[in-house]
C-alpha cells in the first residue's frame, strides 16, 4: 500500500495553450485542483517552491489556504530551497499553516537546486558564514529549524513585556505539535539521505540525483533509500521513517491522454551537469495504456521501496485534465500494483 500524492511545480504562462496564464490562475487553481483531488480519494497535495521563476514561489499562503478549504489530504512542499529561508520566521509560517490544517502539513526541505538567478538567496539579505558554501548554508538554516520546532524556550524575556509571560524562556509561537516529525529532506545524494536520517527527517528523493555508480536511475535511488533506512536505524530513532519518490506518469485511457503524452514518454534516463562537477542522473518517465504500465512499474525498484509516490503533475493543462489524469492513475494502475 502507498500514500498516493500530486506534485505541482505551479508553471505559469501567457501561451493560449496554457489554462495557468497567471499567478493568480495558478495559485487559484492549485487551491481547487487539492480540494478535487481529496474528493477523489488522492492522499497528499504538494507543491515546488522556485524563486525569481514563473512558478509558486512563497508556499505557506497556499499551504494555509489548501488546509483551510480541505479535511484530510496531505499538504506539503517538495522542496523548498532553505538557501533563502530564515528558519525562525519559517517556524512561525509553518506553524500557523500546520494549525488551519489540523496537522497536516508535510514540509519538504532541501539545500536547493541550480536557481533562475546567480546565488538568489543574497537577494533574501543570506549569506554562508566564513568557510561555508551555500549548500552548507543551507544545512545549517535546516538544523536551526528542527531546533526551534521542538518547541522548547529559548529567548530571554522581556522583564517589562508588553503582555504576560509565562515563567521560563520563550519559544516562538505559534508551535504546532508534531510538525518537527513531518519534516523531509530532499537528498540528492546518498550522504545527505543520511544525514537526513541521523537528524530524523523524511526523505524525499526526486527524479534526479548524483550519478554515482552509473547504474540505471531507479537502482542508484533504490540504493539511497535503503542507505538512509540504515542510517535511520544507526541514528536509534524510535518512530518508523517515511519516504517518497516522485514519477511523471501518465496513463492513457482517452483521446486526449493520447493526444498530450501518446508520441511516447522520455523511456530512458538522462546524464546531465547540474554544475561544473556534478554529474546528475534524471529519471525516465511513463506514458503508456494502464497495462503496459503496470508491466514497466513493476521493474521499478525505487517506487517498490518508497511508501509514498508523488505524481509530476502539468498544472498548464488545467483542473479538469489533471483530476482525470491522477484518477487514471488511481483506476487503473494501483490497484494491479498493490498501491491501493
Amino acid at each position: 500500500m502507498k500514500k498516493i500524492g500530486f506534485l505541482s511545480f505551479g508553471h505559469w504562462s501567457p501561451g493560449s495553450h496554457s489554462q495557468a496564464r497567471s499567478a493568480k490562475d495558478v495559485l487559484q487553481q492549485s487551491i481547487e485542483l487539492s480540494v478535487a483531488a481529496e474528493e477523489i480519494g488522492v492522499d497528499g497535495a504538494y507543491f515546488r517552491v522556485h524563486h525569481f521563476a514563473r512558478q509558486l514561489a512563497s508556499p505557506f499562503p497556499l499551504l494555509a489556504a489548501v488546509g483551510a478549504r480541505t479535511k484530510s489530504i496531505e499538504i506539503g512542499t517538495a522542496v523548498i530551497d532553505m538557501r533563502y529561508e530564515n528558519p525562525l520566521y519559517m517556524a512561525e509560517d509553518a506553524g500557523s499553516a500546520d494549525l488551519i490544517s489540523n496537522g497536516r502539513l508535510q514540509l519538504g526541505l532541501s539545500r536547493g537546486s541550480p536557481e533562475q538567478v546567480i546565488d538568489g538567496w543574497r537577494y533574501f539579505g543570506h549569506r554562508p558564514a566564513e568557510g561555508e558554501s551555500d549548500a552548507d548554508m543551507g544545512r545549517r538554516n535546516t538544523e536551526i529549524l528542527l531546533e526551534v520546532l521542538k518547541g522548547q524556550g529559548f529567548a530571554e524575556p522581556n522583564p517589562q513585556p508588553m503582555f504576560p509571560n509565562p515563567p521560563g524562556l520563550l519559544r516562538l509561537e505559534p508551535h504546532s505539535e508534531g510538525l518537527r516529525e513531518r519534516l523531509w529532506w530532499g537528498a540528492g545524494s546518498n550522504a545527505t539521505a543520511r544525514w537526513a536520517a541521523k537528524l530524523g527527517m523524511n526523505l524525499q528523493s526526486s527524479t534526479l540525483k548524483d550519478d554515482e555508480t552509473g547504474e540505471p536511475f531507479h537502482v542508484q535511488q533504490a540504493a539511497q533509500i535503503r542507505a538512509y533506512r540504515e542510517a535511520w536505524k544507526e541514528a536509534g530513532h524510535e518512530r518508523t521513517p517515511r519516504v517518497s519518490v516522485s514519477r511523471s506518469i501518465f496513463a492513457l485511457v482517452d483521446d486526449r491522454d493520447r493526444a498530450y503524452f501518446g508520441r511516447g514518454s522520455k523511456e530512458s534516463d538522462s546524464i546531465g551537469y547540474l554544475d561544473a562537477n556534478t554529474r546528475a542522473i534524471f529519471g525516465r518517465s511513463y506514458a503508456a495504456e494502464p497495462d503496459v504500465l503496470v508491466k514497466e512499474l513493476e521493474k521499478d525498484e525505487a517506487v517498490a521501496e518508497a511508501d509514498t509516490l508523488l505524481l509530476t503533475i502539468p498544472n498548464q493543462l488545467g483542473v479538469d485534465y489533471n483530476v482525470h489524469a491522477l484518477e487514471a492513475i488511481l483506476k487503473y494502475v494501483a490497484p494491479e500494483l498493490g498501491w491501493r
